[in-house]
């Protein structure tokens, strides 16, 4: 399975033999325990769930203390279930490391994007702004909203001013330049979603 969460720890660069240099995020991943295994015959689909980042007991809500100690895991702070062909392949309790992934793979990482708040048109969608001399009126106003009297109103997906950010996005076909396995860490080239210490998903990636 070669699937992972983790935490965005923040990006730099690395040299490579020829001297080129890479800009790599890096990402503290797992290690992942597997916490329940599902199967078609009973929950309709074959899956793993896994947990991520030990959690405090007092944290931990009375169905899912039962569902860890069903497994006798420690408290997760995360869940996360990955598809899988054949979960028979899995224990409970087997845990995954950086390991799985090796330099060179492809991965497509999730995360959450950094939030920036409520946001006007120029900023959020990149409108051009108005002269500001000559008597002016006009400089960061979103413009016309639609036709007069016919439609008489705003069409669905009109771009304004609003929330920017805070959403899932993946990016995809990224190249992993290093493991260390020693210290959990991937090294993936090029920028990924979300803040520092941000949760993401890593998963190979799929071709079509």
């Amino acid at each position: 399975m070669k699937n992972m969460i983790g935490r965005k720890i923040g990006m730099t660069q690395i040299f490579k033999e020829d001297g080129t240099i890479v800009p790599v995020t890096v990402v503290e991943a797992g290690p992942l325990v597997v916490v329940q295994k599902k199967t078609t015959e009973i929950d309709g689909y074959n899956a793993i769930q896994v947990g991520f980042e030990n959690e405090k007991e007092q944290k931990i809500n009375k169905p899912l203390k039962g569902h860890f100690e069903k497994g006798n895991i420690e408290y997760k702070k995360y869940l996360k279930e990955f598809k899988v062909e054949n979960p028979d392949q899995y224990e409970i309790g087997q845990e995954f490391k950086v390991d799985v992934f090796e330099i060179g793979d492809m991965v497509d990482v999730t995360g959450i994007s950094k939030g920036k708040g409520t946001q006007g048109v120029i900023k959020r969608h990149k409108f051009g702004r108005g002269r500001e001399t000559h008597g002016s009126k006009f400089h960061r106003a979103p413009g016309g909203m639609s036709a007069g009297t016919y439609p008489g109103r705003v069409f669905k997906g009109h771009r304004m001013a609003g929330r920017m950010g805070n959403e899932r996005v993946t990016v995809q076909n990224l190249e992993i330049v290093r493991v260390d396995i020693d210290r959990n860490l991937i090294l993936i080239k090029g920028a990924i979603p979300g803040p520092k210490k941000g949760v993401v998903t890593i998963k190979q990636t799929v071709k079509k």
